[in-house]
């Protein structure tokens, strides 16, 4: 292949992974969103897991400044919510999520949407955080973060 065509040639896969990653990320970030703190709750509505398949999102990434970690809010069911702190039992790497599991870039952990861990190195569940819905919203309880 001459230089001129193989440059070519590579350019053109640059460009094409740039715009594959730019898509791949904002499918991912469709899933995140700013809670807002009142008192003690991280407030989230319920509008929030519309959409995705089926018409219900299976979970969201709430983030707060005010939070060193993001909380992974699975939808169970319509009255079935659990909150998860996303930071690793093991050395406390911020957790990546899959669908139905959390899952640690350092070193493999993976935990259960519960929290429960499904793969080690870590051996301790994912802290939780109590969920009770009213007015449309979810209340993620943070007393004690």
């Amino acid at each position: 292949m001459e230089r001129k065509r193989f440059i070519k040639s590579c350019g053109m896969a640059c460009i094409a992974g740039i715009g594959l990653s730019s898509l791949l990320q904002s499918c991912g970030t469709a899933r995140q969103l700013s809670g807002r703190i009142v008192e003690d709750d991280l407030v989230v509505s319920l509008d929030s897991f519309s959409g995705g398949k089926d018409g219900v999102k299976q979970f969201v990434i709430v983030r707060n400044e005010i939070l060193q970690y993001p909380i992974c809010v699975y939808r169970h069911s319509e009255n079935d919510y659990s909150a998860l702190w996303m930071r690793c039992t093991h050395q406390g790497a911020e957790l990546q999520v899959f669908g139905e599991v959390l899952q640690c870039p350092a070193h493999g952990s993976e935990f259960s949407s519960r929290g429960d861990v499904r793969g080690g190195p870590a051996d301790n569940q994912l802290r939780s955080f109590p969920v009770t819905i009213a007015n449309g919203q979810l209340k993620i309880s943070l007393k004690a973060v």
